[in-house]
């Protein structure tokens, strides 16, 4: 049984957060959360948000990750990164505690 850690940050997840705080002088963090719902059964919430008094705060060079308590066994051992694609660019969470997911990228089962 692999050993439940809290969600890691990717080095391109804290460059985007700091070019977006560069950018719009945007000083709030980046919100990911897990809601019911979704065509999977649980969409990702992300969103720049400002901290509250229980979160995971997760931070490097003043930019900030912020998952709520109840979000975070759903975020056990996840990696929230940042993707440039041809598609789009946005923010992802790769997640090993989830089964399925939908083609949208946002909408998970466990």
């Amino acid at each position: 049984m692999e050993l439940s850690l809290p969600p890691r940050v990717s080095d391109r997840a804290f460059a985007r957060l700091a070019e977006i705080a560069d950018l719009t002088g945007e000083t709030r963090a980046l919100r990911v959360g897990v809601l019911g719902g979704g065509c999977s059964g649980f969409q990702y919430d992300i969103r720049l948000d400002d901290a509250a008094p229980d979160d995971l705060v997760l931070e490097r060079d003043g930019a900030k990750v912020l998952v709520d308590p109840v979000s975070l066994p759903f975020l056990q051992n996840a990696v929230i990164d940042f993707t440039d694609e041809l598609i789009g660019a946005r923010f992802v969470v790769e997640n090993p505690n989830a089964t399925s997911s939908c083609g949208c990228g946002t909408s998970f089962s466990i």
